[in-house]
Formats: C-alpha cells, structure tokens, sequence
C-alpha cells in the first residue's frame, strides 16, 4: 500500500486479507507503533494491543478459531479528520471447532497513518464467541 491509500481503502484490502486467511499480510498493513483496542473486552482478554508486534501475536491464531467466510455488510464512514473513519460491518463465517455459525455486527474507529493502519478501536462483542465447548475466549487472548 502507498502512503497515499485512503483509508477505507486500506480497510477493504485488510478485510479481503482477512477473507483470505493472509493473516500476515494484514499485519504488514499496520505502523510499527499501531494500536488496537478493544473497549468491551472481559476480564482476561486484552484491552490494548500496544504495537506491530502484540497486534500480530494476538491475530495469529484467528484463523484457528474463526472460519470467516464475508463480509456482507460494510458501510465506511468519512469522518472530519480525513485519515479517520468509522466502519460499521457484519461478519458471517464458522467457529472452527464446534462447527457453529458465526455472525457478528463490529463497529470499528480507524486512523490511517502514512498509508497504514496506526489506531484501530474494535466495537465487538467478545461474548458472542464464547459458547460452551469452544476454546476461542481462552487460546485467543
């Protein structure tokens, strides 16, 4: 990516490397200095992901977990800061290890920096993956 990608953009590339299972190439989208954050995370999940580094620790294993299959549903808002915008989007896709469905709405607020990824904060709910019998909640974090 150039440093002159738009941020929603970015964004979409970093959902079809999602798509793709590419879990380090969507890491490669990001500042050496980004940070996550995820503001619902229960007790004993990460809140912060301090950098490059954490941020690819935690995804690593997502595709063990998390069979994701679309993204259906993805509106991109423009904010007033233009390397800023607030993504609404559904996930659909399977839990690897019960076989279940897996649908799940995120909000998510992103700053692009220098045409990579430096802030991302993850509206999702943690809960939701979470059913008995999975080992997502505990091998995720």
């Amino acid at each position: 990516m150039s440093v002159h990608t738009a941020p929603a953009d970015l964004f979409r590339h970093g959902l079809q490397l999602l798509l793709d299972k590419n879990i380090p190439a969507w890491v490669d989208l990001w500042a050496e200095d980004g940070q996550m954050e995820f503001p619902f995370a229960p007790d004993g999940w990460p809140k912060r992901l301090a950098d490059k580094e954490a941020i690819a620790a935690y995804m690593r294993p997502y595709p063990d977990h998390i069979d994701l299959h679309d993204f259906p549903d993805v509106t991109i808002h423009q904010t007033t800061d233009s390397e800023t915008i607030v993504v609404e989007m559904r996930g659909v896709g399977r839990l690897v290890q019960t076989d279940s469905p897996f649908d799940m709405t995120y909000i998510a607020v992103v700053t692009v920096r220098d045409g990579r990824f430096a802030f991302y904060r993850d509206y999702w709910n943690p809960l939701a993956v979470s059913e008995p019998g999975t080992d997502f909640v505990s091998s995720s974090r």
